[in-house]
């Protein structure tokens, strides 16, 4: 298992790219999606919410859980996945392609978003490519 170095994730398992135009991707880790086993549906937050840093914005439910989804940054929801939405299964094929969740116009990003390599040794997952 591989974290992207260009991502930068948070203590939640959520990755968020690099803002483009003051706008980020947000998706759950592989590690997350390993952890959540088969992904059956996905909960998102609509074009034009607010989301905060920390706070609750979404769901996943898989064969074995529940999983809040938790928004890695503060600012408003421009676009959502809805491939996933219709496949869910995406988020445990291609966490970090065609798997995301949602883009965020970014208002405020937290401090405390970790690297690939802190990720990483955080979660105990194998290294960052």
């Amino acid at each position: 298992m591989s974290n992207p170095q260009q991502l930068r994730y948070s203590k939640e398992h959520e990755w968020l790219s690099v803002a483009e135009d003051g706008v980020s991707t947000v998706g759950i880790t592989e590690y997350a999606a390993n952890a959540l086993g088969d992904v059956v549906y996905v909960q998102l937050p609509e074009v034009g919410d607010a989301v905060t840093a920390g706070e609750t914005c979404g769901e996943l439910e898989s064969t074995k859980s529940v999983s809040d989804l938790y928004s890695p940054v503060t600012g408003e929801v421009t676009e959502i996945n809805q491939d996933v939405v219709d496949d869910p299964a995406l988020v445990n094929t291609a966490p970090f392609e065609g798997g995301w969740l949602f883009k965020v116009r970014i208002a405020e990003e937290p401090k405390d978003l970790l690297s690939a390599t802190e990720y990483a040794e955080f979660s105990g997952s194998d290294s960052a490519s």
